[in-house]
């Protein structure tokens, strides 16, 4: 099979989907790697890296699409790489159909394969190609959201993990889920006072057992969200339902109550957003807005900030099914392995995942049916 690697074109997106590492893997096993030249330089990763782990270099984005059968990314396609899209042809990256219904059109009018990271579950329901980002993501967002609540980038000017005599910041996180506990791990480690938000029982327990009463745990409802939105300096948004839009938790009338200055980062901004005031995607160039007093950072690509760690980290478990699909073909591939079925998002000009038909408001055709 011919892989394609084209780079990314999203702004300030410097990550890369294959590392020269993992090239060497997929050429080892007799495929061929076709890399678009500096796709791997943002992440620290020159073009004779890949030449040496047996790629072959493309001079511009369209050779590659042209020549692979399939092309892995990071982040979803965007209107310019449209005109590439062919019949048959796998798509394999970050989709997040539910706030994309052109993409999702797009796919289906060219009848692209389409598999999305983000759907790939596990039995158990964990998401192993996007725990990863979430990760990464958990952790920034604390990272940025102390920046953000300093006085000259026009917070409230509050230190996350106050001194002795002073008390610490309020860190309110809605979700206890990958990207909350991460989360959570960066704002106690500075600190804060932090609250999760979740409406799974048995994961509060899970955090208060791992955190030790650390952290408090509440009941994810409206009248508990309101509440603590109220105290918060940090309000961080950590929902996410695989494949779905983003449940939007905290109205507008919510954030009219917070505190002048304080920060809201909305991880689930990818997903449509979990806050009614985060109405726009903003970029790494210009991560912020203020709304009702209330700082919103609404970056979809957080992970792109740190491109050599997310990669890394990103390959790491995106390879074996690059090595898998390259092998088996795409039929052999999803009916011997469950968890990469889910991950197909769109097939021969259907939508074939239930969650993200109902957010892009298109017919669900079952996988099986189109064999």
């Amino acid at each position: 099979m011919i892989i394609g690697l084209p780079k990314e074109i999203k702004k300030q997106e410097y990550r890369v989907a294959l590392t020269p590492a993992g090239c060497e893997m997929v050429v080892r096993q007799g495929q061929r790697v076709i890399v678009q030249r500096g796709a791997g330089e943002g992440s620290g990763f020159s073009d004779e890296e890949y030449v040496t782990a047996g790629a072959s270099l493309a001079a511009d984005a369209a050779e590659v699409w042209s020549a692979a059968e399939m092309i892995v990314k990071v982040k979803e396609p965007l209107q310019e790489e449209f005109a590439y899209f062919r019949e048959g042809q796998i798509l394999f990256t970050y989709l997040h159909l539910a706030a994309a219904s052109e993409l999702a059109q797009q796919l289906l009018d060219k009848k692209v394969t389409a598999i999305a990271y983000e759907t790939i579950q596990a039995p158990n329901g964990s998401l192993p190609l996007l725990t990863p980002m979430s990760e990464v993501a958990g952790r920034m967002s604390v990272q940025e959201g102390a920046k953000y609540l300093e006085a000259f980038q026009g917070g409230r000017g509050v230190l996350l993990g106050g001194v002795p005599g002073v008390p610490p910041a309020e860190v309110i996180i809605l979700g206890g889920g990958i990207v909350g506990t991460n989360a959570a791990k960066m704002a106690l480690g500075l600190g804060a006072d932090v609250v999760v938000l979740e409406k799974n029982g048995d994961r509060m327990r899970y955090l208060d057992d791992v955190f030790k009463g650390r952290l408090r745990t509440l009941t994810s409802n409206p009248y508990n969200i309101a509440k603590a939105v109220r105290k918060a300096d940090l309000l961080i948004g950590a929902v996410l339902v695989p494949g779905a839009r983003a449940p939007r938790l905290v109205t507008e009338d919510m954030v009219k109550t917070m505190k002048k200055g304080a920060v809201i980062v909305d991880v689930a901004v990818d997903q449509g957003g979990s806050i009614e005031t985060i109405d726009r995607v903003t970029t790494h160039e210009n991560p912020i807005y203020e709304k009702h007093g209330v700082i919103h950072y609404a970056v979809a690509n957080m992970p792109g900030a740190v491109p050599r760690t997310s990669t890394l980290a990103l390959t790491n478990v995106t390879i074996d099914y690059i090595l898998l699909l390259a092998a088996k073909g795409f039929q052999d591939a999803v009916k011997t392995n469950s968890m990469l079925a889910l991950g197909v998002n769109a097939y021969k000009g259907a939508i074939t995942h239930t969650q993200v038909a109902d957010a892009v408001g298109f017919a669900y055709t079952p996988l099986e049916s189109l064999w």
